[in-house]
């Protein structure tokens, strides 16, 4: 049954920004900021003073600058005595919140009580240039002190003060104006930045054998096995048939590394002593920079490594004790993967680790983050809501962060970026969150940013050169259902520099070949893209700015693996969705067979005739079917990208305990008797399943034993059906058989009877291997 559509609130709304600030044809506008709004902005760059004048009693100057314009005022760091200070220091006024005529920079010497005014320069607005790039930017110049009489003073200020927009080369580090409130110390985690992941490898460690160990006990067999260390990784062979001193496994191990190699490969070689006791027999220390890379399944180098009783891991002192052991490995940084360290469902880059393996990129994507709407309150500030929004854009191995903007429930950021396509069936994902780290330094510690919501663009969904601009809705499940939590406007371009290459895409695989020649095992790739979007994480909260753990793991969709019942109805609707089709078919045909409509089974009947006598019409029947649908469905073809449905995945309608249990840590946190009752839950969902899977057993196993002579008597009558139907077949016409055949099922109701028919009988009395089940 079709659900009816989500409500006007979840809706994707078409918007009409005025992108490219309508610039004139003859306006030198960058066409790299064309997918955004032009924003406004006085530029006051601050360079460098000199010859300033000593204030202070001890005949000492300590100068900063202080940009004014109206209520809002900026100022430059200090220097401490010194009278030829620079600053290359840049500050950004909003045009839409300028409410003064005039800006004045001025000189101060910062003193213990009050600081004294050495000098000024004042700047009338309406005589400041305007800057628009590609313009080279404005030389700054050397402008003499005055004091508040208009009297010259000693020292001169190298400045430069310009109109422009946020296309400005000096847009990203400038201090900006809305950000007046936020501390010298928090400014840095309220600038835009690029990010770039790390690059990842899978690390193949082949363990072959061991030789000559050294047990402490020699008159037990060793159960020895070897442990493999890299960062926070750890994985084991299995013990060893062959238990000797020399023994054998020819076991792979898979681990992820991401450049620079940080971590050095630690293998100890250890035998099972007892049940919770193992004795290390030796270690060896590998670097990663010194393994092999490759990019195919060639054959990779063996060495021997000595195994010693103590490493020297970054420098330690030396006190190991060589002897004979050693360990025969096979190691290689495999280039030939790629690295998923997203959910395959929302890939947005599929290439292989190595660069030499890359193709050609097929065409540029531009995004144009423009502005949030009703956005709701995320935290306290002062005893009112507040919310201070970033974006954060992924696509491929780039990342952005826009600016955070302070307080404002409606933030324009106004910002473009672009990335290169090299496969047009991924994902670009956009976040929305909440600063929570305004106060800078180690003071918001424990707090982490709030997620306000995000959206996924499948590229392969966009037409090319075609400019998207929508208002998408930030929907997020909490604990107490989902909540939309705002909108965000976003302006999206597709460009394809070559429709031939982006054709041949699509017969191409998904992956690099190397998962296909020689494919991970799903365990292997579900434990490896947990290792790699951690080692991503932690790479990227080290970045200043950080991205924070939060942050990347919503991104990345970390939690997507874990058990969720109203994702699993979703998913079963999904596939009933899918079999819908399907099933509107087998009622037709019923329809057809029952002559619920005589003139439409007529016609049925005619042209089964005619595909009989002529059996080549039959595949040109059924491809020119296929073509007028597809012909017929594009004048309904989707005008929008998709976005998040609440009602597909089943969000509006999951009941409270499930949304707990969705919300539930892992291991569990909830009292033993709501853990019962989900657990119940969970047996009678399971018994379901289990009834199902074992109906299409028994259906399987009557096939088999049809021919297995389980029954005697019914394999029999089967076989010498068989030897019958093949004279009869031999003999006769196909076309007759297919005309009588056909016949015989879209017979008239007249004909038919409501029991069963013989052939469906004799098939449900098969056995099964029911009856052998305890």
């Amino acid at each position: 049954m079709q659900r009816p559509p989500p409500s006007e609130d979840f809706r994707l709304k078409e918007t009409a920004p005025h992108l490219g600030g309508g610039w004139a044809a003859g306006d030198k506008l960058t066409s790299t900021y064309d997918l955004v709004e032009q924003m406004q902005y006085l530029y006051v760059r601050v360079v460098k003073a000199k010859d300033l004048p000593a204030k202070d009693v001890t005949g000492s100057c300590d100068p900063y600058v202080e940009v004014k314009l109206g209520n809002y005022k900026g100022t430059t760091r200090h220097f401490e005595k010194k009278t030829n200070p620079e600053w290359n220091q840049v500050f950004a006024f909003s045009k839409d919140r300028i409410q003064s005529s005039v800006v004045e920079v001025a000189v101060k010497d910062k003193d213990m009580v009050k600081d004294d005014l050495i000098g000024f320069v004042v700047f009338d607005l309406n005589e400041v240039p305007k800057r628009v790039p590609p313009d080279s930017p404005l030389a700054p110049q050397w402008y003499r002190l005055e004091d508040r009489k208009g009297d010259k003073v000693k020292g001169e200020l190298m400045l430069a003060v310009w109109m422009g927009t946020q296309a400005d080369e000096a847009f990203p580090e400038a201090w900006h104006s809305d950000a007046a409130a936020v501390h010298s110390e928090g400014l840095a985690n309220i600038r835009s930045k690029v990010y770039l992941s790390p690059k990842l490898w899978y690390v193949r460690v082949n363990v072959i054998e061991a030789q000559d160990l050294q047990p402490s006990d020699k008159g037990r067999f060793p159960e020895v096995f070897v442990k493999a260390i890299l960062g926070n990784q750890a994985l084991r062979t299995r013990i060893s048939q062959s238990r000797t001193i020399n023994p054998m496994w020819n076991e792979d191990l898979m681990f992820v590394a991401a450049e620079p190699f940080e971590e050095h490969l630690i293998l100890s070689v250890e035998d099972r002593v007892g049940a919770n006791k193992d004795e290390v027999l030796g270690k060896a220390v590998i670097p990663l920079q010194n393994v092999q890379r490759r990019l195919d399944y060639k054959p990779v180098n063996t060495r021997w490594f000595n195994l010693e009783k103590h490493v020297i891991v970054d420098g330690e002192q030396k006190k190991k004790e060589k002897f004979a052991s050693r360990i025969h490995l096979r190691i290689c940084l495999e280039g030939g993967y790629h690295v998923l360290d997203e959910s395959t469902h929302y890939s947005s880059d599929l290439r292989p680790t190595a660069k030499q393996l890359w193709k050609p990129s097929i065409g540029v994507l531009e995004v144009g983050i423009l502005t949030a709407q009703g956005l709701l309150p995320m935290k306290t500030k002062d005893g009112r809501g507040t919310t201070d929004a970033y974006c954060v854009a992924k696509y491929g191995q780039k990342w952005v962060r826009t600016r955070t903007i302070i307080d404002n429930f409606t933030p324009k950021w106004n910002e473009q970026y672009t990335w290169e396509v090299f496969d047009p069936c991924t994902v670009i994902t956009i976040g929305v969150f909440d600063n929570c780290h305004l106060q800078g330094g180690d003071k918001g510690a424990g707090a982490k940013d709030s997620r306000i919501g995000k959206v996924r663009i499948r590229l392969s969904t966009l037409e090319t050169d075609r400019v998207y601009t929508h208002s998408y809705p930030l929907l997020v499940l909490h604990p107490s259902g989902v909540k939309k939590m705002g909108e965000v406007q976003l302006a999206v371009r597709f460009t394809c520099s070559s429709l031939l290459n982006m054709l041949h895409i699509y017969s191409q695989p998904l992956l690099p070949k190397m998962h296909y020649l020689h494919p991970l095992t799903v365990t292997q790739l579900d434990s490896l893209r947990h290792q790699a979007t951690q080692i991503v994480s932690m790479r990227l909260s080290r970045a200043e700015p950080p991205l924070r753990k939060e942050v990347v793991e919503y991104m990345l969709d970390v939690d997507s693996h874990m058990w969720s019942m109203r994702r699993s109805k979703a998913n079963f609707f999904r596939i009933m969705g899918v079999l819908s089709g399907l099933i509107a078919v087998g009622k037709w045909f019923d329809q057809i067979c029952n002559w619920r409509n005589s003139l439409t089974t007529i016609l049925i009947h005619v042209l089964f005739i005619i595909l009989v006598l002529y059996p080549e019409l039959i595949l040109p029947t059924i491809f020119l079917y296929l073509f007028l649908i597809g012909v017929w469905y594009y004048r309904w073809r989707p005008r929008q990208p998709p976005h998040m449905d609440t009602r597909l995945s089943h969000a509006d309608t999951v009941h409270p305990d499930e949304l707990d249990e969705e919300f539930d840590t892992f291991p569990t946190s909830r009292p033993a008797d709501i853990v019962r009752m989900r657990y119940d839950r969970l047996r009678s969902i399971a018994g379901r399943i289990q009834t199902v899977v074992g109906d299409l057993a028994t259906q399987g196993e009557r096939l088999q034993s049809l021919l297995s002579w389980r029954d005697p008597r019914a394999t029999a009558l089967f076989v010498i059906f068989c030897l019958i139907a093949a004279i009869v077949l031999y003999v006769t016409p196909f076309q007759v058989v297919a005309l009588v055949a056909g016949f015989y099922v879209l017979r008239h109701p007249r004909f038919r009877h409501k029991l069963p028919s013989a052939p469906l009988n004799f098939f449900r009395r098969l056995p099964a291997r029911t009856d052998s089940l305890l």
